[in-house]
This record gives C-alpha cells, structure tokens and sequence, in this order.
C-alpha cells in the first residue's frame, strides 16, 4: 500500500499439552505500538477541522456542508450553512435547501425555537417551492416540541395549532395534510386537558360558576376529546352542587346527543328528563346567577 509500513507479523508457537496457538510475549509490545501509532494517525484525520470560508464557490461549499451534514457534524454542518445563508442573493432557489438544513441542524440539536425560525424564512420566501409545505410542517412540529405538557404555558402550542392550519389552508393537495390533520386533533386533546385541569382545580375550591367556565369551553371547543366527554360529568356536578335545574336538563341532553348509547351517561342522567329548558327560562336563570371572576 504504498509507503505506508506494514503491519508487524504475529509469531505463534504452540503451547505444550494444547492444539490451540497464543501469541508469543515479545509480539504485545509491538502490537500495542502498531494499535498507538493507528490510533494517532485516525486522530489526526478526524481532528482537520472544517473552515467554511476556505472553499472557492458558494456551490462547493453547499456540497461539503451536506457532507458534514449526513456524516452527523452537527455544528461543522451549521458552520457551513450559516454563511451561506449569509452569502447567496435573497432569490438563490438553493437558499431553500440552505434554511432546510439549518432548521434540519438545529432540530438534530434540539434547538427548536431556532430550527421552527429557519424553516418559517423558505414559506417567507420560497412559498412555491417544493420544500415549503415540508417546512410548514416541520415548523409546527418544532413548535409542538417546546410544549410538551397541557400544563405548561401554551403559547408554543397555539402557534404549533395555526401552522398546521396554515399548512391546511395553503397547501390543501400536500401528502403531509393527513399528518396535519392527526397531529391537530393531538393539539387540541391538550387543550381540552389544560382546561379541564383549570375546571377541576376550581372545583377543589368549590368556585363552581369559575368551573362552569372552563368546562363549557372544553365541551364546545373540543368536542370529541377525552376530556369533553368527562366535561359532561363534572358539568353535572357543578350545576347539581349550586342547584342550576335547568342547566343540568341542558347538559344531560347534550351529552346524550354526542354519544349515545353510553351507558355512564345514562346512568348520570337518570333522574334527568330528556328536555331542554326554554330559551326565557335559562335568560332569567343567568341574569340572577352570582359571578365569580376568573384571575
């Protein structure tokens, strides 16, 4: 191979009373020097470090940058893909892949805020691009990352939501609108969760009317979760617990029209007429309940 030395040769003799062979004591010493001087020699190699700036074309540097990329050098590959966002014209059709794979770096390094930014620049300025319903979605996603409990504050999460609507209303034909759509019925269960956390944390403290609140927001605007079906019974109780008759007619009816046939709903209204109280008759019930306000 070359000039490059070749490997010292084992020697083996046999050992008395044994048909297996070992390695001689004298061969340690040369094959922990061999091993010391590959060792150094891989070293070298790995540590030539990666300089963007030496590179004499925009286009070779992309091409090394991917290098680093698919070779998993996380930030040799951000090296490189930052200056180039810094270099080509604003309407250079590579500067897409470029924000890709910045939003691709930063996610690889769980930097979310920045990978969610460098993704949202190809739908500022590359809507028709291919890659720019990819990028829609995998803003969301990043989004979705930084909210990873109902309990957290939800701001992540409402700008996740309007992404993946966004993704909807933009690219209606994309293959990733099934995968939007899951992923907002995800969304939404968490939602429904934070504010059924809310309602049963005013019902501990027996803020009922604060409770009410929350739980018809779950029941109407997450209609189908886990915690809109579970809305119905804590509803049950907050209106039975403050006497509300007819609003607990009106939710007993409602929570037999979404499902029917359940039977725990039967059973909680049981003693509930299957009617609903007049329009007049639930106007004056309002106008006489007390308030508590919500912080």
């Amino acid at each position: 191979m070359g000039t490059t030395a070749a490997m010292p040769r084992l020697r083996f003799s046999p050992t008395p009373g044994s048909a297996r062979l070992r390695p001689r004591r004298a061969a340690a010493p040369l094959l922990a020097a061999s091993l010391a001087a590959s060792l150094a020699m891989l070293a070298g190699a790995c540590s030539k470090a990666f300089v963007p700036r030496k590179f004499p074309t925009t286009l070779a540097l992309y091409q090394a940058s991917e290098h680093e990329y698919q070779r998993r050098h996380w930030d040799n590959a951000l090296a490189g893909f930052d200056l180039l966002a810094g270099q080509l014209p604003a309407r250079d059709t590579l500067l897409a892949h470029v924000y890709f794979y910045q939003g691709e770096v930063h996610g690889k390094k769980d930097e979310h805020l920045l990978a969610a930014q460098a993704y949202s620049r190809i739908i500022d300025a590359f809507p028709d691009d291919s890659l720019a319903d990819d990028a829609l979605i995998r803003t969301a996603r990043e989004y979705q990352a930084l909210w990873r409990k109902p309990t957290l504050d939800a701001q992540y999460g409402q700008t996740a939501l309007s992404t993946y609507r966004q993704l909807l209303s933009l690219y209606p034909d994309s293959k990733l609108v099934p995968e939007a759509g899951r992923e907002i019925a995800h969304l939404n269960g968490m939602f429904a969760d934070k504010d059924f956390e809310t309602a049963e944390h005013y019902m501990r403290r027996k803020a009922y009317d604060s409770a009410i609140i929350y739980l018809r927001d779950v029941t109407q605007n997450y209609p189908g979760t886990p915690a809109a079906r579970q809305s119905y019974f804590r509803l049950l109780d907050a209106y039975r617990a403050i006497k509300y008759r007819e609003d607990e007619v009106e939710t007993c009816t409602e929570a037999r029209k979404f499902y029917p046939g359940d039977g725990e709903i039967s059973q909680a209204c049981a003693s509930v007429p299957a009617a609903i109280a007049t329009d007049t008759a639930r106007a004056a019930t309002d106008s006489t309940r007390p308030r508590i306000p919500v912080p």
